[in-house]
């Protein structure tokens, strides 16, 4: 029975280690607190690994996109009904530091596109963000995002629609002002 236990935890680490980016990626995009996808992630893996011997063994990212959902899901909720305080002491944020081998112009053209369309989900509805970003950017099918958030296909679809149509829109401004697009161009 030990050697069982210590293949089984062997093997969700081998596997957590791999979904762990999308993991943290996720739950990042979701909350936009640094903090909080920490504490979410973390959560999410405890969980993982507590209910692992029910994994199916297929797509254990997928999976574990659906723990990080519905756990954030459930703490949204709990969240309207009992609002928390914050701290004037959360302003202590750590700062991300460049590789230096890099090519510092396209790192700072990615980061200047990627800080503007992390900032235009971030003003997305919660429930098309959620859905936009298990698809697009987690590369969910409609049938997981259906099973991680317990609406119907066509709800995902026609969320997903709507989520793209208003970052397409936000998106738009910003590339006429900063003349990636000439204005009228994407009528």
């Amino acid at each position: 029975m030990l050697f069982g236990k210590r293949a089984r935890r062997d093997a969700f680490e081998r596997e957590a280690e791999r979904a762990f980016p999308s993991i943290f990626g996720t739950a990042l995009r979701l909350t936009r607190s640094r903090e909080e996808a920490e504490d979410l992630a973390q959560e999410a893996i405890v969980r993982g690994y507590e209910a692992f011997d029910r994994f199916d063994g297929t797509n254990f990212k997928g999976w574990m996109l659906r723990i990080v959902t519905n756990l954030y899901i459930n703490r949204y909720r709990q969240r309207q009904r009992n609002p928390i305080l914050g701290s004037i002491d959360e302003d202590a944020a750590i700062e991300p530091v460049a590789d230096e081998s890099g090519r510092p112009d396209r790192e700072l053209f990615d980061r200047l596109v990627g800080t503007e369309v992390e900032a235009a989900l971030g003003n997305l509805p919660e429930e098309f963000r959620l859905t936009v970003i298990l698809s697009d950017i987690e590369g969910m099918s409609y049938q997981e995002i259906a099973d991680a958030t317990s609406v119907p296909i066509g709800t995902v679809r026609s969320r997903l629609a709507r989520g793209r149509a208003m970052l397409r829109r936000q998106l738009e401004d910003f590339a006429v002002q900063s003349g990636y697009l000439k204005q009228g161009a994407g009528e």
